[in-house]
């Protein structure tokens, strides 16, 4: 049998990530953005029973920049996802991209504790696990 060594999130996922607050504009939130590998900004909750939203570049270009809005009119709740579906850093990278694949996702916070800890996403799966593995 052949018996594959774990990976998990935590082995592969960034642990620099971007927080920011919903009420943000968009150029604030691009403006506080350090770590553009992620592609993504993670909003904050606000008190203690709220859940954590992401944006997506993506969306920002979508629903921003392709419908010619200004990004200093834009609130960052206005087009963010929330909640969203969030990862264990204990998750075995496999199981982690059957996830992303049943609910067609391309990333989603590691979350330990109730806090976020990590982004991950199917790059750093395939090129940080599998490219890993094959080594």
């Amino acid at each position: 049998m052949n018996r594959q060594p774990l990976i998990q999130v935590r082995d592969v996922m960034k642990q620099q990530f971007d927080m920011v607050d919903g009420m943000m504009t968009i150029s604030e939130a691009l403006e506080k953005m350090k770590h553009v590998e992620t592609k993504a900004l993670l909003v904050d909750k606000r008190h203690e029973n709220d859940e954590y939203g992401m944006l997506l570049i993506s969306d920002i270009a979508r629903h921003v920049l392709a419908k010619d809005r200004s990004p200093d009119r834009v609130n960052v709740y206005e087009i963010m996802a929330k909640p969203v579906v969030s990862v264990d850093p204990a998750m075995d990278i496999r199981y982690c991209a059957r996830l992303f694949e049943r609910f067609d996702l391309s990333r989603a916070p590691v979350i330990e504790a109730g806090r976020v800890i990590g982004i991950v996403s199917f790059t750093d799966m395939v090129l940080r696990g599998l490219l890993r593995q094959a080594e």
